[in-house]
């Protein structure tokens, strides 16, 4: 299962690898990062959609996650890829305008990694 994490602080990829290291060594998951939206759409025509995830956050600076993820679903208007909006503010109207584009699921910071797998192997 191939995993594309969007989010502007670039200390990001370490924490994943940490906490998804045996998942990682045994390819349940491999990661791919992106700093930013507009990165994100360019490994995902990369990689010709190889990716069944994205975890993204919201408050980026640029593109935002929710513009991202209208584009994504203007792309793949269904999953995959599955993606998941992930952001420090679990405001109403972020979660209400990620529902309408057409969001999996929703994460607040910081990630409750337990249930992120949990979510993961349904």
């Amino acid at each position: 299962m191939s995993i594309l994490v969007v989010d502007d602080e670039t200390d990001i990829r370490a924490l994943f690898e940490q906490k998804f290291r045996k998942e990682i060594r045994e390819n349940v998951f491999t990661f791919e990062f992106a700093h930013s939206g507009e990165a994100a759409l360019e490994l995902l025509k990369k990689t010709d959609s190889n990716i069944i995830l994205i975890l993204s956050d919201i408050n980026m600076p640029g593109m935002s996650g929710l513009e991202l993820l209208r584009r994504v679903r203007g792309i793949y208007p269904e999953a995959p890829p599955k993606v998941f909006m992930v952001t420090a503010y679990g405001d109403k109207e972020n979660r209400e305008r990620a529902n309408v584009l057409g969001a999996d699921d929703f994460l607040t910071k910081p990630i409750d990694f337990s249930n992120l797998k949990e979510k993961l192997h349904e």
